[in-house]
């Protein structure tokens, strides 16, 4: 197995030298380099051609998102954005430039608790191996977004929905869902329920991300809400979301993860409810993401008629979730990202410019 060259970016010395350490912990990686900012970074990344990048984003002279920019333009690379739990917008805007995954701080500085962080370091190195080169070469979702205008308390069209399309992502999915989120039209004549791996306190700002880029209403789901046209829920990280038929409504409820659920939020528990309660009227799609979340509801869903679209290979940051369901053959189409979005839409009876479809 080949070793991982890493170089740390970051403007505190106490966090270059503690998430070093971390990474050095780990078999089958070197720390080459450390660099305070983007400038140091970018002279670094030249000499010592690495493997991967952890950066921080607020750093002096150049920021993370320069850095990031002209990396990808110069020589794309792996990065794994560190970032504390108040930059959360910051995150998302990163990952829109290419970085590959985040690690959330439990504080702006790295602190001596640090067992949650060193696991994290241990989950993007186990990525960065499966990454391919096409995947940091494909460019991500170009979508142009106001991080500073308040969420626009949009209102769904309402109705019982004619279809429930669920989705499910992990690693490179943030950037994914916004490319997919972008074709819908407020006229969309069904729900969306997501499930996308993601931690704690991060899933608010997520829908509010894909609020302002779709027309559909778009909000982190909480409690119990009855599910109406031009709706979307996102669910909230350390949960999981299940979708239940009373009659002829429809609702969706956060739940307590289970004991063997693998992962959290769970694509299978989602996926398999969503089949449950709307049969051959469901949609499932399975974006980029590592392991194997989503193939058991997949069946769920091929079993009950229903249609599921997976992302393709060439557009997947990792094709592991993707992967997983074309082996057990649960799938209908595959497609690149570029395309999910209008197939979304089509499938359920609009184009993605809001016209009904002939």
């Amino acid at each position: 197995m080949r070793t991982l060259r890493a170089i740390v970016v970051d403007d505190s010395a106490y966090n270059r030298r503690t998430i070093s350490d971390l990474l050095e912990e780990i078999d089958g990686v070197t720390v080459v380099g450390k660099a305070v900012d983007g400038n140091d970074a970018l002279r670094l990344v030249t000499e010592l051609e690495p493997d991967l990048v952890t950066l921080d984003l607020e750093m002096p002279r150049m920021d993370g998102y320069t850095f990031l920019r002209l990396l990808m333009a110069r020589r794309p690379t792996p990065v794994i954005v560190v970032s504390g739990y108040a930059n959360k917008e910051n995150v998302f805007k990163a990952l829109e430039l290419g970085a590959v995954d985040f690690i959330a701080k439990p504080a702006r500085m790295v602190t001596a608790d640090l067992a949650s962080i060193r696991g994290e370091l241990q989950r993007v190195v186990n990525v960065v191996k499966k990454l391919s080169p096409q995947s940091l070469a494909q460019p991500r979702a170009k979508v142009r977004t106001d991080s500073t205008r308040a969420p626009t308390q949009k209102v769904p069209r309402g109705g019982a929905p004619q279809h429930v399309v669920a989705i499910g992502a992990s690693t490179g999915g943030p950037s994914a869902l916004v490319e997919v989120f972008r074709h819908f039209p407020p006229t969309l004549k069904g729900a969306v329920v997501v499930a996308q791996h993601m931690p704690e306190r991060f899933t608010t700002t997520f829908a509010e991300r894909l609020d302002r880029v779709s027309g559909l209403s778009v909000v982190e789901a909480s409690g119990r809400t009855e599910l109406v046209a031009g709706m979307a829920l996102v669910c909230p990280g350390g949960k999981c979301l299940e979708v239940r038929r009373e009659g002829d409504r429809l609702f969706a409820e956060v739940v307590a993860p289970n004991p063997d659920d693998r992962y959290i939020p769970s694509v299978d528990r989602l996926f398999e409810s969503v089949a449950k309660a709307m049969g051959l009227r469901s949609i499932g799609v399975v974006l980029t993401g590592m392991g194997d979340d989503g193939a058991k509801g997949a069946q769920a869903l091929k079993d009950r008629q229903a249609r599921v679209f997976i992302e393709s290979p060439e557009t997947a940051v990792i094709y592991g979730m993707p992967g997983a369901v074309e082996r057990v053959g649960a799938f209908d189409e595959i497609l690149p990202l570029r395309l999910v979005g209008a197939r979304v839409c089509e499938e359920v009876g609009v184009d993605s410019s809001g016209e009904p479809s002939a």
